[in-house]
């Protein structure tokens, strides 16, 4: 077994060095603490031994076969900006940062797809489609992410209703195995039954299988015309019946999403920003793209009379760039503004059958209060995603804070079970979630998913202590 790793040496960083450059490299002290944790810090800090800025697989595949070779563990870094631990050295060895890897290629007008390496932002690989008329549909809020950790995350994102996940708009990922080896995944095809799906399961193995390389992705036309509708409620209750209606209608929508009066409130009060409709103790949020305006106006009066007929208040229409901006300007600031009206955050992100919403976000706000917390849900309602923020108050000591998140998180996660859920719907599994992954899935499954890793990394030297656990 591969646990306990080597401690690294002058050796192995002078070998580093050697097949890098010198002034890419930085050891022990020298490298700066922000490198030591993604997004969620309290998932996990833990400092590398050495951190390595690579410019190109050839780099990645030769530091990968001195590492399996001398038992050496390696995690890969894009951004940074994960939320489940999934980027930090829990076991030390090489932080390895894809960022230079950041070339974004021609786009195959042909084939309809991109292709970028790693360290490409989301935003853009979105810039560059944008600029042919075209669209990358995958669309997660956090747009400084590297497009690499993107895939490697299965990121999902406001459009998955209509669009899917990363993983539907990837069509073939070129990585590094953890032996050095350099593999394809699938190539620029749309469809592919040549073997085993593996292209599919390395989008989402969350930096453990291997390190992308390149990916090919997805592109579609760019929608000519696009309206938000916001559809206010006098309950939670009635807006998440709303949400099978709406997937219901012949015009599908882009996006669906739901925010409670309490959570606009906030955003309202801490960041200045307005929304534009008053009404409702809670909304809800549905685009629409189209081609033509005819089809627009079609899927929105379809939709408009179908939300009045449920028990909508009103059915308000924001049809230009700045109305939409407004709505889609407070829901992309949610945790923003929890950030703002709180001391700290602990987020659950489970995600269960679209007819359990609003029994999950009940049951939610009644387990938080009584641990003594605040709880704001809000999320993807078109996927059945709940990102359930717990928030903390200036009056909680840190051991009141840890013990509550603690025991509100247990519970959360049993409901989602109870409700036919699963343990997260969007941010993984990482170093955050691996305690309670067997309850959801099971033994069984915890050694097909063990089977998996050994498939790839018989060292077991990538990303270790994520996602399954060998050590303990």
């Amino acid at each position: 077994m591969a646990f306990p790793y080597k401690k690294m040496d002058e050796a192995d960083f002078d070998y580093i060095r050697s097949v890098t450059a010198s002034d890419r490299v930085m050891v022990g002290s020298q490298i700066a603490q922000e490198y030591y944790h993604d997004e969620m810090p309290n998932y996990g800090t833990f400092p590398p031994e050495l951190y390595v800025e690579v410019e190109n697989k050839e780099e990645i595949s030769k530091i990968m076969a001195y590492c399996n070779e001398k038992n050496i563990p390696v995690v890969v870094r894009g951004a940074g900006t994960g939320l489940s631990g999934g980027a930090s050295c829990k076991y030390g060895g090489i932080m390895m940062s894809v960022m230079r890897m950041n070339k974004i290629f021609d786009i195959d007008f042909k084939n309809m797809t991109i292709s970028a390496e790693p360290g490409a932002l989301l935003c853009d690989v979105q810039a560059a489609a944008a600029a042919a008329g075209l669209l990358y549909p995958s669309d997660p809020g956090e747009k400084t992410a590297s497009i690499g950790g993107n895939v490697i995350t299965n990121a999902g994102g406001m459009r998955v209703v209509r669009y899917g996940n990363t993983r539907e708009n990837v069509r073939c990922v070129e990585a590094v195995l953890p032996d050095g080896s350099v593999e394809a995944f699938s190539s620029n095809v749309v469809k592919n039954t040549t073997g085993y799906n593996l292209k599919d399961l390395i989008v989402g193995s969350e930096g453990t299988l291997c390190i992308v390389t390149k990916v090919t992705l997805k592109l579609v036309p760019a929608p000519k015309f696009s309206n938000t509708l916001v559809m206010p409620f006098h309950s939670l209750e009635e807006c998440a019946d709303m949400v099978p209606v709406v997937l219901g209608l012949a015009c599908q929508p882009a996006a669906i999403e739901f925010l409670e009066r309490e959570l606009i409130e906030i955003v309202e009060r801490c960041l200045k920003k307005p929304f534009p409709v008053k009404e409702g103790e809670a909304v809800l949020i549905v685009m629409y793209d189209a081609s033509s305006q005819d089809e627009l106006d079609a899927a929105v009066q379809m939709a408009a009379e179908a939300a009045l007929a449920h028990g909508a208040i009103d059915c308000c229409i924001a049809n230009t760039p700045e109305r939409i901006g407004s709505v889609w300007g407070v829901r992309g600031a949610i945790l923003e503004g929890m950030k703002a009206d709180s001391v700290s955050q602990e987020e659950c992100d489970v995600v269960v059958p679209r007819s359990c919403i609003a029994q999950y976000v009940k049951d939610a706000k009644r387990i938080a209060r009584s641990l003594g917390l605040r709880v704001e849900p809000c999320g993807h309602c078109g996927d059945g995603n709940i990102h359930t923020e717990m928030l903390r108050g200036n009056d909680m000591t840190d051991e009141e804070w840890e013990n509550a998140t603690t025991e509100c998180l247990k519970q959360l996660y049993a409901l989602s079970k109870q409700l036919g859920g699963q343990l997260s719907g969007e941010h993984g599994i990482g170093n955050g979630r691996i305690e309670y992954l067997e309850d959801f899935v099971g033994p069984r499954m915890i050694r097909l998913y063990k089977a998996i890793k050994l498939a790839f990394d018989e060292n077991l030297i990538l990303n270790p202590g994520k996602i399954i656990e060998f050590n303990k």
